[in-house]
């Protein structure tokens, strides 16, 4: 059995901490392996406190934490018993869970926003909502735990078979461009080798059954077989989700016919600029978002996605950003931090990441985020952003509009190139005296606070037309937003040519 230790501020989801062990030990398949701990079932003892929540901590395969608004009592030190609780989980190595439990994150004490921080920098933490939530977030945890444990033991996807297909929906011209392709990667196999040796040779035959990996690298129609397989493309002129869309296509097919076409959608919507033929001759196409970051964004998105979710890859172009979504999570051993440095590859489809290489589609496995920031870097663009937002993934390339100082060209020049939206418009104006975000979001009609500095107010701040009062405390109870020099030199000239 597998010892769960559920941590907390004693005095806050007392009821949470009892529904979240009662469904655990409800749960036909997850009380075959675990065992709760709440240290509320302790009987009376002469022992301190201290001592035996940390030596049930020591006892625990599993830390699992819900982290609210309150810090909890604090020793002569400072500290709390629940972050002295979650430092021990680290020092010894224990399987770390952490739930962040509701969505404002400035009405909590300021120590419990720090541990949350330290918590990120270290785990991938969720949010949840409510008890519901709360517990299909942790039974999806708790099952990968065992997964990785070894006490379940399945097939990846992409290496199970697909249910109802058979060789005859493997498309012959599919597996002819496909082994064209790898000869560049001294592939063994020559151009005229039938399908079922191929699917042999590359592990996609389960028991002399296709598997998903064969359907969507060489279906005639995957999406027959997995709906969700395409890709949702949609196009806003503005920084935010709203309609009316200018742009929607679904995009159906093969992995490597869907990533084109996807590719193509984006690379037709922005700007464009034609070099001279000094390297060739041909003449240079430079987009303003690099193509092969573009690219690594989208293909990542494919190969590494959770098929089992019935949510489609999306990629959403905004004016000042390219955001691509998938389905899943990264592995426990990454973060969102730690794919800004060297790390190792995990593919969580390790069959359609190996044709991916094979095709030239990927040109070093696990090298996709760095390639996407030296890509950015070279460009002059801001560092790509990648986040967890609940069970969707999400890569974020920036415009140049929203790279660091020329967001607007120079501040004079807003009126005839403006790339802000109707918000940061009038943020701007609200902003000439010092203003708190609460009224910001107020006059934005907004509620997700992160969300709303991330994709509205970053991109004024990195472009230096706004400034806060507090820089070195971003959520800081007393941080307030103002106008910088260049702010009130763009704004003057934005009102000048709304007069005209």
């Amino acid at each position: 059995m597998h010892r769960i230790f559920i941590s907390s501020v004693q005095k806050e989801f007392v009821a949470e901490r009892r529904a979240l062990k009662d469904y655990i030990q409800g749960d036909p398949l997850l009380r075959r392996f675990f065992e709760v701990f709440l240290f509320e079932d302790l009987p009376s003892s002469d022992r301190r406190v201290d001592e035996v929540y940390l030596a049930e901590v020591d006892r625990a395969a599993i830390y699992l934490a819900l982290f609210g608004q309150d810090y909890g009592s604090e020793d002569s030190t400072g500290i709390s018993p629940t972050e002295h609780e979650f430092d021990r989980a680290t020092s010894t190595s224990k399987e770390r869970l952490v739930f962040i439990i509701g969505a404002d994150d400035d009405v909590r004490h300021a120590k419990m926003q720090n541990l949350i921080r330290k918590a990120e920098a270290q785990l991938i933490r969720r949010r949840a909502a409510d008890i519901s939530e709360l517990s299909a977030s942790v039974y999806a945890s708790l099952v990968e735990y065992l997964e990785r444990s070894g006490d379940l033991r399945s097939l990846p996807f992409d290496t199970a078979p697909c249910r109802g297909a058979t060789l005859n929906d493997i498309s012959d011209e599919h597996v002819r461009w496909f082994l064209t392709e790898a000869q560049q990667r001294q592939f063994p196999l020559g151009e005229n080798t039938s399908a079922p040796d191929l699917l042999n040779h590359l592990n996609l035959l389960e028991a002399g059954e296709v598997t998903h990996a064969a359907v969507l690298l060489f279906g005639r129609d995957p999406q027959r077989f997995l709906p969700a397989s395409g890709i949702k493309c949609v196009h806003f002129h503005g920084t935010e989700v709203q309609k009316p869309i200018p742009s929607y296509q679904i995009f159906t097919g093969t992995v490597f016919e869907v990533v084109d076409q996807a590719l193509d959608f984006v690379l037709s919507k922005i700007a464009q600029g034609v070099g001279t033929r000094e390297r060739g001759v041909q003449a240079p196409v430079d987009y303003e978002l690099p193509r092969d970051a573009v690219a690594e964004a989208i293909i990542n998105a494919v190969a590494h996605r959770d098929y089992l979710e019935n949510s489609s890859v999306q990629v959403m172009l905004f004016s000042d950003r390219l955001e691509v979504w998938n389905a899943g999570a990264l592995p426990p051993t990454l973060t969102p931090e730690r794919l800004r440095h060297s790390h190792p590859s995990i593919p969580k489809n390790p069959k359609l990441a190996r044709a991916l290489y094979l095709t030239r589609y990927i040109e070093q496995i696990g090298t996709g985020t760095l390639d996407m920031i030296r890509r950015s870097a070279e460009a002059g663009l801001r560092t790509p952003n990648f986040r967890q937002d609940g069970g969707q993934f999400v890569q974020t390339l920036w415009r140049p509009l929203a790279a660091e100082g020329t967001l607007l060209g120079t501040p004079a020049e807003i009126g005839t190139k403006s790339g802000l939206s109707r918000d940061q418009v009038e943020i701007l104006k609200k902003c000439k005296e010092e203003t708190p975000l609460r009224d910001i979001l107020a006059l934005a009609g907004r509620s997700n606070r992160t969300k709303f500095r991330d994709q509205v107010l970053r991109p004024l701040l990195d472009a230096h037309l706004l400034e806060m009062t507090v820089p070195g405390k971003p959520t800081s109870r007393l941080q307030k937003y103002r106008l910088t020099k260049n702010g009130t030199v763009a704004l003057a000239s934005l009102q000048k040519n709304e007069k005209t």
